[in-house]
């Protein structure tokens, strides 16, 4: 037996050790963000529900104001348009708005939403446009040799 072989299983002892360690570390941090990131979420959640209580109790609160001086059913019609009206506009206010006229009719078909990002980006293109001439110092390709028409190894496309 060698003297290093004692060596190599103390050190393969020593990693798996200290990987055992580490991963009791990442576990327990991770086991401390995800703690606290569920008490957010609940205080988040909490607060959304209140809020939903608070807006139906003022809705109420028109609907009432309302109806002190005309139908209960009016009433009950103008909070439930005036509620509508506030809707609308809100989620308006959520949308990003897109530059030009082009807004109304809704996104091209066929383009996704990374692609409408990147182009708008870039000035409304989806790609950055072509220079008309290749560089200077590059010498101009070749002509493209034909494709081969009866090759059965060059896959066919539907044109």
């Amino acid at each position: 037996m060698k003297p290093l072989d004692h060596l190599e299983h103390l050190d393969k002892h020593l990693v798996d050790e200290l990987a055992q360690v580490a991963r009791e570390t990442i576990r327990e941090e991770l086991r401390e963000q995800t703690r606290k990131q569920r008490r957010k979420a609940a205080l988040y959640a909490a607060s959304g529900a209140l809020a939903l209580y608070a807006g139906a109790a003022l809705a109420l609160a028109v609907g009432l104001a309302l109806a002190l001086g005309l139908p209960d059913w009016a009433a009950a019609l103008i909070t439930a348009v005036i509620l509508g009206a506030l809707a609308y506009v809100l989620r308006g206010m959520a949308r990003p708005s897109e530059p030009g006229a082009g807004r109304a009719a809704g996104p091209a078909p066929g383009r996704d939403g990374a692609r409408r990002t990147a182009a708008e980006a870039v000035g409304g293109m989806p790609y950055p446009p072509v220079p008309p001439a290749p560089p200077a110092g590059t010498a101009a390709p070749g002509p493209v040799p034909p494709r081969p028409v009866g090759d059965p190894d060059v896959p066919h496309r539907g044109v």
